[in-house]
């Protein structure tokens, strides 16, 4: 694939990102991108490596290993080192529903897993897919493809975020009339209101698909709370053929030590979901950073989102606190290719910190003790102390305080971005489905298949908190498992 020798010729290139200290002055995309002449460059280094571990999909020591959706990398790699654009789209389109949203917003574990990765920088895959989809937009080759036949049978989605719009746009083309139904006044779930707009820009590129999805038949009814009194679940058995429940992993993690009930200790997503709302109707409040001494506790993607946008606030400082020790910089002996690389980097929220404070905000090995009261019941500060990790006396690692290592840190904003529990329980309650001992529905990788005849669960309330492109996998298999219920086999992927 690609150019046979492209791999020793040319060195791996990525588009640079705007720069930090003027990007945190607005909310727009900071991803710029590639010449088409640079991106065939990049597609020539594809190497023709007999077993594509790129599109692989598996789960190696817990984390995804190879892209969860199968895409077809080395096929259009080549096709774009070719210069045929718009049939890279069509294989693009071939596994994912939603490439522009996957290579803007996905970690591309398909990249950790590149054979070319073993001995060099790999191919850039999440680079030119996210081009790739650009182009079709641009090209105007993307536009609405309504089913030639629709089979009168009807189905409900429950849950609007990356599983239950890929389920409705396999079930669409299957013929099925979809509606899907968001509690929330927008579609999109964690894409609309768990992401922020500067790596997903809600107008331009998520409801410019919602848009193209309605002109292909599915319906989007928002403000409904399934389950509830206003929408009762025998209402919704009654009227539907099906059901799909996509409602994600909502539930935080929270940290209970004292002082939490003060005023300005916030859930992460709390946080990001009303700057999102502030976005997109000026009238609406956000909680905000403005002047404030923001403390981040927890890691990840979502950490680093409220970096990103307590910056954008212009914040006063900003320090997010992490209980695992720093990644190293290269592969451990114990985190071998094609295993996720465990290691190191500066994410854009960090970049920004470090332009604008002169040092990366992450401090590790660190939790916090309590929170201090202001005499007015709102934060000020946030008691620390250092950890180390040791077993403890079931062989579990554990992390223990380091006496002498407390300090006081200045916080009038607090934000909780350690992970998700699970789903919440009054729609499982409600359907009286069964659970599994992780409190997620239970169901079948590859089923989908609730305890309820006709009830199907994808995405992270099945399978507890993920990746995007993971609930986009199991989205379009919880489709193809419905399809088959409902028409007795199925012709999709």
């Amino acid at each position: 694939m690609g150019k046979t020798t492209g791999f020793m010729e040319y060195t791996r290139e990525i588009p640079a990102d705007r720069e930090p200290l003027e990007r945190i002055g607005d909310w727009d995309e900071f991803h710029l991108h590639l010449s088409d002449d640079a991106l065939r460059t990049q597609g020539a280094r594809c190497m023709d490596c007999g077993i594509p571990f790129c599109h692989t999909g598996v789960l190696i020591s817990g984390m995804a290993s190879g892209c969860p959706i199968n895409n077809l990398i080395p096929e259009w790699n080549d096709l774009v080192y070719r210069n045929l654009w718009r049939q890279a789209l069509e294989r693009l389109h071939k596994t994912n529903n939603f490439p522009e949203f996957t290579g803007r917003v996905c970690p591309a574990p398909c990249e950790g897993s590149c054979t070319l990765g073993m001995i060099d920088p790999a191919v850039t895959i999440k680079n030119i897919e996210v081009s790739i989809v650009e182009r079709g937009f641009d090209e105007g080759w993307i536009v609405p493809a309504l089913p030639p036949v629709r089979t009168g049978k009807k189905v409900a989605v429950v849950g609007s975020g990356p599983a239950g719009l890929s389920a409705a746009a396999q079930l669409n083309k299957a013929g099925h009339s979809v509606t899907v139904y968001e509690r929330a006044d927008l579609p999109g779930g964690l894409l609309m209101f768990g992401i922020p707009n500067m790596k997903l820009d809600k107008r331009k590129v998520l409801l410019r698909r919602i848009k193209l999805m309605e002109a292909e038949g599915i319906t989007f009814i928002c403000n409904v709370d399934v389950g509830s009194r206003d929408f009762t679940v025998d209402k919704i058995r009654a009227e539907y053929d099906a059901v799909l429940l996509t409602t994600g992993a909502t539930v935080p993690r929270d940290l209970p030590i004292e002082g939490r009930g003060l005023k300005g200790i916030h859930f992460a997503m709390d946080f990001l979901t009303a700057n999102t709302r502030a976005l997109l109707d000026n009238g609406v409040d956000m909680i905000s950073a403005r002047g404030r001494d923001v403390i981040i506790i927890g890691g990840g993607d979502t950490g680093t989102d409220c970096v990103g946008t307590s910056l954008r606030h212009c914040c006063a400082t900003v320090t997010q606190l992490e209980i695992m020790p720093r990644s190293p910089d290269q592969r451990a002996s114990d985190n071998p290719w094609p295993e996720w690389p465990k290691v190191h980097k500066m994410d854009y929220g960090q970049e920004e910190a470090a332009a604008k404070f002169g040092a990366d905000p992450r401090t590790y090995l660190t939790t916090a003790t309590r929170f201090e009261d202001d005499e007015n019941g709102h934060v000020k500060a946030v008691h620390t102390v250092e950890v180390v990790w040791e077993k403890n006396e079931k062989g579990q690692f554990v992390p223990k305080p380091v006496p002498g290592t407390e300090q006081n840190r200045p916080a009038q904003l607090v934000l909780l971005a350690m992970g998700f529990l699970g789903p919440e329980q009054s729609l499982i309650d409600s359907f009286g489905l069964e659970r599994d001992p992780r409190s997620t529905i239970k169901a079948d990788h590859g089923k989908f298949a609730t305890s309820q005849l006709g009830v199907f669960a994808a995405g992270d309330c099945r399978r507890g908190q993920s990746l995007v492109v993971w609930a986009f996998n199991e989205g379009r298999g919880a489709a193809r498992e419905c399809d088959r219920y409902l028409m007795g086999s199925t012709e999709l992927p």
